[in-house]
């Protein structure tokens, strides 16, 4: 029988007690980013991959698979990045890890927990939801000295249908609907407070949707990489208007997932996110954006 889980996020002694069980499938998310400069139009060039080579060499939480985000769980034909998978494409990418629809799934990352939150997003949004992050990720697994496998790991694929939940997204239209005061809604930024205002970006526009407030993903952690514990969580989102509906955003979906993990350990799954982003946003010269103060 597959472990129940009770949150949103598991701790790493819940993980290492429950290492071996039937059903349990524990998935690293990890995608390295690297920052660079394009010459011709000096705007920020950005490389993904994935963490193989980490998961390989540095080690891996014992029994885990490997997740390819860059390709396998986006779409590689939405000209945008990590654009959300189709029902289709993610359930053959979920069945090739071996997880099942019975399996419950514990996803970390090596980094900041940002590429966990946003696979623990996917699932979600495509009707699993026996999913958690695994809280502090790689970096608190080790620092309580919890157990590591090194080498390749091959799954033995598994039957997972895949059911998508349309609320789990919004998308450019549904935004500019807000933008224009036609739907309700509040739009959460994600992203580091110097995007937000307009004083950098990696995208070539830079600020925020208007009517926007600014809940950055790495405010919601605790100084171990854990996730901020209540009252202090609930404090950082107090920001947050009271609307019919709340939506995440930051540069391209990833860091809005974790204000979504946030809003969900403390009891609201309803939010969604709008997987375009401001790749999306700023690519239209139309869209309105809230520039950095002169």
């Amino acid at each position: 029988m597959a472990p129940v889980l009770t949150s949103p996020v598991v701790s790493t002694q819940w993980l290492a007690d429950h290492l071996g069980a039937d059903d349990l499938t524990i998935v690293d998310a990890t995608v390295l980013v690297d920052l660079g400069l394009d010459g011709d139009t000096d705007h920020a060039s950005v490389a993904y991959a994935t963490g193989r080579d980490g998961f390989e060499h540095d080690g891996h939480v014992p029994g885990a698979v490997l997740a390819d985000l860059v390709a396998e769980f986006s779409d590689p034909d939405s000209g945008l990045p990590f654009t959300r998978p189709g029902a289709a494409r993610f359930q053959a990418a979920v069945a090739a890890l071996g997880v099942s629809n019975d399996s419950t799934v514990v996803v970390y990352d090596t980094v900041d927990g940002r590429w966990a939150s946003r696979l623990w997003w996917l699932f979600r949004a495509y009707g699993h939801d026996a999913v958690a992050v695994l809280d502090g990720g790689w970096s608190q697994w080790l620092a309580q000295g919890k157990p590591y496998d090194l080498g390749d790991v091959l799954p033995t694929p598994a039957p997972f249908v895949a059911t998508e939940r349309p609320d789990h997204w919004v998308d450019k239209a549904f935004v500019e609907s807000v933008v224009a005061g036609d739907e309700r809604a509040a739009l959460v930024s994600g992203s580091p407070r110097d995007e937000f205002d307009g004083t950098s970006s990696p995208l070539t526009r830079a600020g925020h949707i208007p009517g926007s407030v600014n809940v950055p993903a790495e405010t919601l952690l605790a100084d171990d990489g854990t996730l901020a514990r209540d009252p202090v969580l609930r404090d950082r989102l107090a920001v947050v208007p009271d609307e019919p509906r709340t939506v995440v955003y930051c540069a391209s979906g990833v860091s809005a997932s974790v204000d979504a993990l946030a809003f969900a350990v403390l009891g609201r799954p309803d939010v969604a996110v709008y997987d375009g982003s401001l790749a999306e946003w700023v690519a239209d010269p139309a869209a309105p954006l809230v520039p950095a103060a002169a």
